[in-house]
């Protein structure tokens, strides 16, 4: 058995470590990624979830709210949680590993950071060859969290089998002119920190502006 055969081998039987050296190999092209790729069996039917929305609106806390939920109903799920790369020494924050910490030791959920590495659109250059990684390992469901960095964040929408977009109270003044970005890609839309004043204004407006996009 070849080393990506034995790799792929590891992954559909859960060994975490196995999937998180394959990942590498795919995130930097390191061999055998191609051969990798190549040979995996990937389930068409595992649905990705993109979660998306402006910087600090509580993408996390999102994720971690479906995380426990899925892992309630007895399923697995994975979680790739894009971070935005430094342009000065192309270092990434990976800071989303620190929100989730409480999902750390259940072996039914699988974290992983990616680095934008210069890539545009919110989501890493390789996030599609990861996913269908993801896939292959037999997860009941993929969750997308983008960088937070407002309307360039359309590149979900390619890769998402549903994309939802998370916005606080304090967005109102921002709704006219993320409509033209975000607005457009979302199936569903969260309206977070509803405890805040305003909540309900911003709900009912951001309901109105759909209608007219929408009919």
């Amino acid at each position: 058995m070849t080393s990506h055969q034995q790799l792929l081998a590891e992954i559909r039987q859960g060994d975490f470590k196995a999937l998180a050296r394959a990942i590498t190999l795919v995130e930097n092209d390191i061999a055998p990624a191609d051969q990798l790729l190549r040979a995996m069996q990937v389930n068409a039917n595992i649905p990705v979830v993109g979660i998306t929305g402006p910087p600090g609106a509580g993408k996390s806390t999102l994720v971690n709210a479906i995380t426990d939920h899925i892992v309630k109903q007895g399923r697995k799920i994975a979680i790739l949680a894009v971070d935005p790369t430094s342009p000065f020494n192309f270092g990434s924050l990976l800071g989303d590993r620190i929100r989730m910490a409480q999902q750390f030791n259940n072996p039914n959920v699988y974290i992983r950071s990616l680095a934008t590495r210069g890539a545009l659109g919110g989501i890493s250059a390789k996030t599609i060859e990861i996913s269908d990684l993801l896939k292959a390992a037999g997860f009941d469901m993929i969750l997308i969290e983008t960088v937070g960095v407002g309307q360039s964040e359309i590149d979900i929408a390619g890769l998402a089998d549903k994309t939802v977009v998370v916005l606080v109270p304090e967005s109102g003044d921002e709704i006219q002119h993320i409509k033209s970005g975000l607005m457009e890609i979302a199936q569903a839309f969260v309206v977070n920190k509803a405890d805040r004043d305003g909540a309900d204004i911003f709900a009912n407006n951001l309901t109105k502006l759909l209608h007219q996009q929408h009919g």
